[in-house]
């Protein structure tokens, strides 16, 4: 994370903080008046503080997160294949009895194509 990465979120935590501490301090406040006329809902002040440090904590936070990396399937899958198989998450799926073999078919039908006969078993 970067220096003002950390400035903002810590700048956004400090007003969260003071927001947090103006809120408990306005209840006390309230709660010992015991004023039954009075309103207790906080002040919009206190509010849009705590709203604003909200974003400033996010976007600070945005700010110091490492660059997504891209969504490679054809390279995962690739790197599966040439182990074998053994960490496909969707191997109990390929393996149920049934289920059309699109590899051996595959092959089987390339050998057609090239006048090959295929390996009898």
């Amino acid at each position: 994370m970067g220096l003002i990465a950390r400035l903002v979120t810590f700048f956004g935590l400090i007003l969260l903080a003071h927001a947090g501490y103006s809120a408990h301090e306005h209840t006390v406040l309230y709660s010992n008046a015991r004023l039954s006329s009075a309103s207790t809902a906080l002040p919009q002040d206190i509010v849009i503080e705590a709203l604003v440090s909200l974003v400033v904590v996010s976007v600070g936070l945005v700010l110091g997160a490492p660059k997504l990396k891209p969504i490679s399937w054809s390279k995962w899958a690739g790197e599966i294949e040439k182990e074998g198989g053994a960490r496909n998450p969707y191997r109990q799926l390929e393996d149920r009895y049934g289920f059309w073999d699109v590899r051996t078919k595959r092959k089987e039908f390339a050998d057609w194509i090239r006048g090959e006969d295929p390996v009898k078993e």
